[in-house]
């Protein structure tokens, strides 16, 4: 069978893995949002994840290559659908499947027999057979696992990593039948060179994926609880992790803030789906319960630290370092930073925000701040938030007031720089 391949999402996901098919293949992005295809039409990635001449490389027609739309039409003669949506949570933390559903709609309204519908996009365990078979089976009146069918391969992409891109990532696959499973996983193992890990279902693919960040998450949590304990205890966290790090089996985790679209969502796709089968999971929770309060602790710690310096809180000149979810990336989505802003905004202090990877103009829309340029002033506290490679650059010392302090919160800037560390 000769794949077109169609591309449902041009996010962080998507456009990696669509540049990556379109080496081998004819691929279809297709993506609802007009301006985000016009930009990479034009050869720009504003994620970064993809870089501009690796972009332009497979935009061409041909055999094989991108060719990029906001047109259904332009996917109605692929053969191979793969989902690549955002699954968020709402206010309340209860997953959002709206984005997931809509495109099932837009290909069920194009499915043909034999097509296979391939869902990337983070879920709880049953979602793709439960709630996204359906959708395809109404729109498209056609019989799942007859006439068309479905496959499994989790999304491990790790937005400004790139050593672990797309293709050295071990892919997890799955197909709802043995035959489609077989398939879907020698499809990935084309462009894969990590190698790809076929699961006997689609439920236990689904499932491995939101266990993945749920583990990261408790672990997480466990060291975020720790350094709770040892500040009260006058113990360096950090030095604790590097004594305990010598021992072969020690998992070296870090305490910090914990945001993101994956390890601050997904848990909650998985504590969704035991509660509706009569289990309530008391450690997956508890671990959201932590990480969700260290903005708050960061901020309350720095406010105690400057009370002790003696510096006048309300209207103190204070100093963010980094407003994205992670170190070295753009991305805002789910950020904890926000946390803390809006902890040291309650304290009425007077909150600069200094970021050189994010989008000033996504930052205003999403957040309400206008984050800075201009670092010239001085600061009664200066807060490293996001560990930026650009911010081991600065000299600290030369930006604070007399009295003034620097916390960082990632415990990656020289210890001769900072007057302590979360």
């Amino acid at each position: 069978m000769n794949n077109k391949i169609a591309i449902i999402g041009l996010g962080y996901v998507g456009l990696p893995l669509a540049v990556e098919f379109a080496k081998k293949y004819k691929v279809v992005g297709f993506d609802i949002n007009q301006s985000r295809v016009d930009a990479l039409n034009g050869g720009h990635d504003a994620t970064l994840e993809v870089s501009d001449d690796n972009l332009k490389a497979v935009l061409k027609q041909g055999d094989v290559g991108l060719e990029l739309s906001t047109n259904a039409e332009s996917i109605s003669d692929c053969n191979i659908y793969i989902v690549t949506v955002p699954t968020p949570v709402d206010i309340n933390n209860r997953p959002i499947l709206i984005p997931l559903i809509k495109s099932s709609e837009t290909i069920g309204k194009l499915l043909k027999k034999g097509d296979i519908v391939i869902y990337e996009s983070t879920v709880y365990p049953g979602v793709t057979e439960d709630v996204c078979v359906p959708v395809l089976e109404g729109e498209s009146g056609l019989k799942f696992n007859v006439d068309f069918f479905c496959g499994y391969s989790p999304e491990r992409i790790n937005p400004g990593d790139k050593q672990h891109t797309v293709a050295n990532i071990l892919k997890v696959t799955s197909g709802s039948t043995p035959d489609i499973g077989q398939k879907v996983n020698n499809l990935y193992a084309s462009i894969i060179t990590a190698g790809t890990h076929l699961a006997p279902t689609i439920k236990v693919a689904e499932a491995a994926k939101v266990i993945e960040n749920a583990q990261r998450d408790i672990n997480i949590a466990f060291v975020n609880e720790l350094a709770k304990i040892f500040n009260k205890l006058n113990i360096d966290t950090h030095a604790v992790l590097d004594a305990a790090g010598t021992k072969w089996n020690f998992l070296k985790f870090k305490p910090g803030l914990v945001g993101g679209h994956c390890i601050g969502v997904d848990p909650f796709y998985l504590a969704q789906k035991a509660q509706e089968v009569g289990y309530h999971p008391e450690i997956i929770l508890a671990g959201r319960r932590v990480n969700d309060s260290m903005g708050e602790y960061v901020a309350t710690e720095v406010l105690k630290l400057m009370v002790t310096n003696d510096i006048t809180i309300r209207k103190a000149k204070v100093l963010m370092l980094g407003i994205t979810f992670k170190e070295n990336c753009p991305d805002i989505r789910n950020t904890k930073a926000i946390d803390v802003y809006h902890s040291l905004m309650d304290f009425k202090m007077d909150v600069d925000v200094y970021d050189p990877w994010a989008d000033s103009k996504e930052v205003k829309e999403e957040y309400s701040i206008d984050i800075i340029n201009d670092l010239s002033g001085k600061y009664d506290a200066i807060i490293h938030v996001v560990a930026h490679d650009k911010f081991l650059e600065l000299n600290l010392s030369d930006m604070k007031s007399t009295k003034g302090i620097v916390y960082d919160v990632k415990g990656t800037l020289d210890t001769t720089q900072i007057d302590k560390r979360l």
